[in-house]
Parts: C-alpha cells; structure tokens; sequence
C-alpha cells in the first residue's frame, strides 16, 4: 500500500477576535479529523499576534499545530512564494478583518496575508476567506471579558467582500462551521 504524501495547508489567522475562539476550535477539529491527509501551518499576521495574546490562545496555536509563524513584512516567512510554487494545496484565512479582505479587493500585497493571498490567486491556488465584516448592518461580536460589543458593518466593507467573492479560485464563507466543508472537499480530491 502506498503513502500518499500529506498535503500542506496554509491558515492565515488576521488581527480580528470576531469568530476566533469558535475558528480555532474548529480548527483544532480539522487537525485531528484529517490528520493522516493535511498539514495544517499557522501564520499570523502582526495584528493577528496581538488578538491571540488578547483572547489567550497564543500558547493553544504553539502547542496544538506543530508549525505557527508571525508575520515580519510581507514576504517573510515567505508564505507567497511557497503558495506560487504550488506547496500549499489551499489558502484559508480566518478570520479575515475587513483591511485584509480590502487589501486583497484592492490588490495591495503589502502584508504577509493579503500577499500570500493576491500571489496565490494568480497561481489559481484555492484561496477561502472568512471576512469578518461578510454583510452590512449591525452584528453583536463577544469580547475576550465576555461582554458584548455592538459593530455597524459599512455598506463599503461588505462591497469589498462581494468583489473577492467574485474572484477566480476564491471562496468567501461566513461561519467557522463552514470550515469542514472545505476539508472534505479538498480531502476528496486528492
């Protein structure tokens, strides 16, 4: 019987604590569930680092995925050019604040997360982004002290959202729950 090789998978976490707690859990879910298929390596964006730490899941990441990096500029660690050379089999970046998801709208690749994406969008990589401003209107988000905290999602933030869902080879979804789908999905094509 032969080994297949297990296949990488890049998970951009950005600087949002919208759906966090619920991404990293589920994320841990999919490590476990499609361990023998993926290899799953975190990277944080600078800002992502700071809303770990905030929410306390920095230590979480380090010990329950074997590989996590921090942004240091927009290519290093070099996650754009490890996207274009085809070593990931898919991009998934959640929770996406709304600046990366208008950063990748606007194409502007100068972060390690909206570079990695823009990159990988011309290799045709599979990219999946979780924005966490999806829709305009209000939305009631948990803060890391339990309270609540009411947010207006803008007309032009949700714009942003509906033009990377219409880019080649890129899914924008709305919950963390979602995140299964993407696993099987890529774990039945390979």
């Amino acid at each position: 019987m032969i080994m297949k090789k297990k296949r990488k998978v890049a998970w951009g976490i950005t600087g949002s604590g919208e759906k966090l707690v619920e991404t990293v859990e589920i994320m841990q879910q999919m490590r476990d569930e499609y361990r023998k298929q993926f290899d799953i390596r975190v990277f944080i964006s600078r800002a992502g680092d700071q809303v770990l730490k905030y929410y306390n899941l920095s230590t979480t990441l380090e010990t329950k995925f074997d590989k996590t990096w921090t942004e240091i500029n927009s290519n290093a660690p070099f996650l754009a050019g490890q996207i274009q050379m085809g070593r990931y089999g898919f991009l998934l970046i959640a929770p996406a604040t709304s600046n990366t998801v208008a950063k990748i709208s606007l194409r502007i690749a100068d972060t390690l997360l909206s570079n990695a994406a823009i990159m990988g969008q011309k290799t045709r990589t599979p990219l999946y982004i979780m924005p966490t401003d999806f829709r305009e209107g209000i939305v009631t988000t948990k803060l890391p002290n339990g309270k609540y905290l009411e947010l207006n999602i803008t007309k032009e933030d949700a714009e942003h959202v509906e033009k990377i869902s219409a880019m080649e080879s890129t899914t924008a979804f709305e919950s963390p729950d979602d995140i299964p789908a993407i696993f099987e999905k890529h774990a039945n094509n390979y």
